[in-house]
């Protein structure tokens, strides 16, 4: 029996199995009265959406859908998301799905009362001003998978598709006004994806956690969210009927997102341009580069590391943990370079170049330059 529960951290969360029924009375509490629902063109048909759509149809608010979404989101889908908004008069969003479906689906209803391009949004200083605040729609988040926690995020991935580059499109509003945390929605993942967003939410917790930013709160969380995904991925990916698994997957999922306020770092600072230039998935490319940057920041972050092992059930401090991911990602089938997930021919000087404009720099706890940056994606690729 999973656990049902009502979380106001960091929005209004309505987790448990069955949920779902409750997504028109969730739009209702966001002023929600004529939702497009928005999600990734492999979910579009799927059982789950469509169970989604029956329960917004029953309770005469229309059955729109948006599915133009690539696996790696752009400002092309997000123009043709804007244009269905527009023309269907609609007055909110429900992203749905994956981060692919989640991120497009919040950038709709912030982009579709705007008028500036969605490029002078993103997340550098305050340019989030630059918004018309009282332009931007409200959004209802239902994740379908437990890994990229954007349900509960203030900003979008987007990759711009002219210059192969992944953007940060960042504003508070952005944040759904409430998620559907339906462990349920998860179960029909194929096992890969499983891994893959699992092992997303535990880079998530990881890069928290060994970011030196002040941020007590989240380094608790980062924590927490670690043991949660050591402990259940391997029985949600065994098993994918597990209930309670799923339902700890999702809730580590939000965890590892509402963790990095403290910080991100050389992980996503290498995955960002690989996925963006190479179109692989980023949970998985998170996992492979993992190993790597965490000997790139041993001495920085061993001693938390070895200080909090036991709790996680984890032996040998932190060269324990470092032997342990290794096996972790073995263990679903994660292969030891970008190589195995199709990257051939990486132009190397572009990689770094991304990697050292990516905003997860700064959060890794050793400076990151061109030739450390460069030793990265060696030990990569």
């Amino acid at each position: 029996m999973s656990p049902t529960a009502n979380w106001s951290y960091p929005t209004a969360i309505r987790f448990g199995a069955g949920r779902i029924k409750e997504l028109a009375e969730a739009c209702k509490a966001a002023g929600i009265q004529r939702p497009l629902l928005v999600t990734d063109r492999g979910l579009a048909a799927l059982p789950v959406t469509q169970t989604a759509l029956d329960v917004l149809e029953a309770a005469g608010m229309g059955r729109a859908l948006f599915a133009d979404v690539d696996p790696n989101p752009n400002e092309i889908n997000l123009v043709a998301g804007v244009a269905a908004f527009r023309e269907g008069g609609h007055d909110g969003v429900v992203a749905f799905g994956g981060g692919s479906g989640l991120d497009l689906g919040k950038m709709v209803a912030f982009m579709a009362g705007q008028t500036r391009p969605v490029w002078d949004f993103e997340d550098i200083g305050d340019w989030w001003t630059r918004a018309d605040a009282a332009a931007i729609y409200p959004n209802v988040a239902v994740p379908t998978t437990a890994g990229t926690g954007s349900e509960v995020g203030r900003a979008s991935v987007l990759t711009n598709s002219q210059t192969q580059e992944k953007k940060i499109i960042f504003h508070p509003k952005v944040l759904p006004s409430v998620v559907i945390a339906d462990p349920e929605l998860t179960v029909g993942m194929p096992a890969f994806i499983t891994a893959g967003t699992g092992l997303d939410a535990f880079a998530h917790c990881v890069e928290a956690f060994s970011s030196p930013h002040y941020h007590p709160m989240s380094q608790g969380i980062a924590v927490e969210g670690m043991r949660l995904v050591i402990q259940n991925l391997p029985r949600a990916y065994a098993t994918p009927d597990d209930m309670d698994a799923r339902a700890n997957m999702m809730s580590a999922a939000m965890m590892g997102a509402t963790a990095f306020q403290k910080g991100l770092g050389a992980i996503h600072a290498l995955s960002h341009p690989i996925g963006a230039m190479h179109h692989t998935h980023h949970g998985t490319t998170n996992a492979v580069c993992m190993p790597a940057v965490l000997r790139l920041n041993a001495e920085a972050i061993r001693d938390r590391f070895d200080a909090v092992g036991g709790y996680l059930g984890v032996d040998g401090g932190f060269e324990g943990f470092c032997a342990f991911v290794d096996g972790f990602n073995e263990g679903f089938g994660i292969p030891k370079r970008l190589s195995g997930l199709g990257v051939s021919d990486p132009d190397i000087d572009r990689l770094v170049k991304g990697a050292l404009s990516d905003p997860s720099c700064g959060g890794n706890p050793v400076a990151l330059n061109a030739e450390n940056t460069r030793a990265l994606f060696e030990a990569v690729l």
